[in-house]
C-alpha cells in the first residue's frame, strides 16, 4: 500500500512535464501517470482539480503550442465555464504538469515545484538540459 499516493497528469512530450516526473521518481516514488492528452478530462475532474488548486480556468489555460488563440480563448470575456468547455473538447489546452498528493494539488512549472509536494526530497537531481536542482 502506498502510504504517500501521487498522481501526475502528465505529457511526456513536455520537457517540464518529463522533469517532474523523473523528479517524483528520483525521491523514491511510483505514482500513478495519467496521461491527459490520451485519456481526456472531464468537466467535473478540471473542476476538482482547480478547486483543489486554488485557481480558476484560465489560470491554467495552457496558450503555446495550443489552439487557444484560433478558438478564441484567450479573449478577457470568455467565461470559466466556456474555457471548460474547451479544455474538455482540446485536453492539450490545460498546462502541465498538474501533481496531485496528499501535501496539496500544483501546476508544477517550473518542475521544481513538485517538491514542495512531497514527502522527502531526491538526493540529488539534474533536469533534461543539464540545469542542477538546488535541493
Amino acid at each position: 500500500m502506498n502510504d504517500f499516493p501521487i498522481t501526475i497528469y502528465h505529457n511526456p512530450d513536455c520537457g517540464t512535464s518529463r522533469n517532474t516526473l523523473a523528479m517524483i521518481r528520483a525521491a523514491g516514488y511510483e505514482p500513478t501517470v495519467i496521461e491527459y492528452l490520451k485519456v481526456g478530462w472531464t468537466r467535473t475532474g478540471l473542476q476538482d482539480l482547480f478547486a483543489a488548486m486554488h485557481v480558476g480556468a484560465r489560470d491554467v489555460l495552457r496558450q503555446k503550442g495550443t489552439p487557444a488563440a484560433e478558438l478564441g480563448l484567450l479573449d478577457p470575456g470568455v467565461s470559466d465555464s466556456q474555457l471548460l468547455e474547451a479544455m474538455v473538447a482540446h485536453p492539450i489546452l490545460v498546462n502541465r504538469p498538474i501533481v496531485v498528493t496528499p501535501k496539496g494539488v500544483k501546476l508544477c512549472r517550473p518542475s521544481e515545484a513538485v517538491l514542495a509536494l512531497l514527502d522527502r526530497k531526491p538526493q540529488s537531481f539534474t533536469k533534461e538540459d543539464g540545469e542542477v536542482v538546488q535541493l
